[in-house]
């Protein structure tokens, strides 16, 4: 328990104390409104002439209607003085303490509404400075005496808000050399990302980000890493281009899906692997339509 964390819990109590006797306070005031009212409704009735039975009548009528509200307010009274308790008890008291001594866990419950927030700010606080230049300088002063400068980034502007952020991007442009667009949009799903409107990721966001911030294209980096197109591959296996996707799918050759439209580019066979493939389209040239 610090000396401000406790000035917090006397001050939480305080307060409590305070709006107890605040509504005991007013309730009281009603009574002796009525009170008050009631007895002067007693003088009218008691001053008027008794031979003017008509005013008398209205008289003694407004009297036993102040004398009803009298009886009202004291019952009201006398019932909330039996349900509100007067002060708070030993168990209210060390639960005020118990909180105070874990401020962050109050302040962050999910219970702990806007207006309590700043309720629990006013105990704290005695006074903020704020000095705005390149940054904003926070100059703080707690109710025990203590204080605190706190330097604090300008707040961003809407457009800045919309940004992706760098360490997202930088693992976007990571990820490109593994996925196709729409495989890294389904992983970063996975991992819990979202853009910077706090949607999903689809393939097509994947692709305006890339094209917006200049990363290389998937077909760029596989070119990088030596791996060549149908068309190119078709010529070192003496193929048509449409035939190479065949001998990839009957283990002959080795590719990397360019896209998620089922295209994909190839590593560079090995001399025995071509051999097959071709003396198979020369022995067996309908094997590869069939």
């Amino acid at each position: 328990m610090t000396p401000l964390s406790l000035e917090v819990a006397l001050n939480v109590q305080q307060e409590l104390q305070n709006r107890l006797d605040e509504g005991d306070r007013l309730r009281q005031q009603q009574v002796q409104r009525a009170r008050y009212e009631a007895e002067q409704a007693q003088l009218r009735y008691m001053r008027v002439d008794p031979n003017n039975r008509l005013v008398a009548d209205t008289l003694e009528a407004d009297w036993n209607n102040k004398l009803r509200a009298l009886t009202q307010a004291q019952e009201e009274y006398q019932k909330h003085r039996q349900t509100d308790p007067q002060k708070l008890t030993e168990e209210q008291r060390t639960q005020v303490l118990n909180l105070a001594s874990d401020f962050p866990k109050l302040w962050q419950s999910p219970t702990t509404t806007t207006k309590d927030r700043k309720r629990m700010v006013r105990l704290l606080l005695e006074d903020v400075t704020l000095l705005r230049g390149n940054n904003i300088t926070a100059q703080v002063r707690f109710k025990g005496g203590a204080t605190r400068c706190l330097n604090l980034p300008l707040p961003l502007n809407g457009w800045q808000l919309r940004l992706t952020q760098p360490d997202l991007l930088n693992q976007i442009d990571r990820l490109l050399d593994q996925y196709t667009e729409g495989q890294l949009a389904a992983e970063l799903n996975r991992r819990g990302c979202r853009s910077s409107l706090n949607h999903p990721f689809s393939a097509q966001l994947i692709r305006g980000l890339c094209r917006y911030h200049g990363f290389k294209s998937r077909q760029q980096r596989l070119h990088e890493k030596g791996l060549l197109g149908a068309r190119d591959i078709a010529q070192l296996i003496g193929s048509k281009p449409l035939l190479v996707d065949y001998w990839r799918q009957q283990g002959l050759l080795q590719g990397v899906p360019l896209n998620d439209k089922g295209q994909y580019m190839y590593e560079r066979p090995e001399p025995e692997a071509v051999k097959q493939i071709k003396m198979r389209t020369r022995f067996h040239p309908t094997e590869a339509l069939s």
